[in-house]
């Protein structure tokens, strides 16, 4: 009998696991479970595997994790809830023989290449290079931003903390935008603006600029009243605007000329505004590298499970530790 791998994408709030025929690519058994219910991964682990019937002789040998927060050592300690273990004694304590750790976006860039036709969406036309290197980015806690070369033998993931240089403003709504931030933060990085937080900051911020009191307290609530309330709608193009500017600088930097993957928990659902913003616009707007940009294949995941195909991808990924 063959025993299933372990595959998960473990996040601030939820713990999602899956369990995949070693080699296979093919998710089953998914369950995302609450972290606050449990004291820490074992125990997550434990009850994921009696839920699913993967005990005793059924049990997985090996798996891949992975979660958000830096990655290096042994210890790992999330950044935004109270789980924190050594991988060492986690891998003894769940009788593996095998036991990767990743981090989440590592694992939502090596599931890109996985993905079916389905579950992207064309945001802007293009020819991918073939062997080229690709740019994984996306906003959701925070600005997740990866590399994909293709190896030899395997797709090398090119991790980067990109979601911290520095916001450059292109016209005098952002200039504005940035004296209000830069008063607020100091220095003003672009996930300050790309995020969650970074929604409702930007409303927020429009308010103020505008002498207008807030209305909304939440980034769900300025999407959701988008439709009717000019200022939420002013925020929500100003921030795809936004990262299309951030998108397009970061394929340049990178040499994105296999294409960009839009991806994270916020844009698909804000799939309908993307192509009634200026992101495109904004992308390809690069001045004498308008042309490089403007050819370069930019698609938006539907998929929810990206993180968890990038973990199986991972397990026996011989460029990834």
């Amino acid at each position: 009998m063959t025993r299933p791998a372990l595959i998960g994408d473990i996040g601030g709030t939820n713990a999602r696991f899956a369990l995949v025929t070693p080699g296979a690519f093919a998710p089953r058994d998914i369950l995302a479970l609450p972290c606050a219910d449990y004291p820490g991964l074992v125990e997550a682990v434990h009850d994921y595997l009696t839920r699913v019937g993967a005990t005793g002789e059924r049990a997985p040998q090996e798996a891949c994790l992975a979660f958000a927060c830096p990655i290096r050592g042994d210890q790992v300690t999330m950044t935004n809830n109270h789980w924190a273990f050594s991988r060492a004694e986690a891998q003894a304590a769940l009788g593996l023989t095998r036991f990767k750790v990743i981090n989440d976006f590592t694992a939502q860039a090596l599931g890109v290449p996985h993905l079916p036709e389905a579950d992207l969406v064309e945001v802007q036309p293009g020819e991918a290079i073939p062997h080229a290197a690709r740019l994984v980015i996306g906003p959701g806690t925070g600005l997740g931003v990866a590399g994909l070369f293709p190896g030899r033998h395997a797709w090398i993931p090119l991790p980067t903390e990109g979601g911290h240089v520095t916001f450059a403003p292109t016209d005098e709504r952002e200039q504005n935008l940035l004296r209000h931030f830069r008063n607020r933060y100091g220095r003003v990085s672009v996930e300050r603006l790309l995020c969650g937080q970074g929604l409702l900051d930007l409303y927020l911020a429009h308010c103020s600029l505008k002498g207008a009191n807030p209305v909304h307290t939440t980034p769900a609530e300025v999407t959701a009243a988008a439709d009717s309330d000019p200022l939420a709608r002013d925020t929500l193009l100003r921030f795809l605007k936004i990262l299309g500017d951030v998108c397009g600088d970061a394929a340049l930097m990178l040499g994105a000329r296999g294409g960009v993957t839009l991806c994270g928990g916020i844009l698909p659902r804000l799939r309908d505004w993307l192509p009634r913003s200026r992101f495109r616009e904004a992308f390809a707007a690069k001045g004498r590298m308008d042309a490089y940009t403007a050819t370069i294949p930019v698609h938006l995941v539907t998929a929810p499970w990206t993180g968890l195909l990038g973990a199986a991808e991972a397990l026996y990924n011989p460029e990834v530790d």
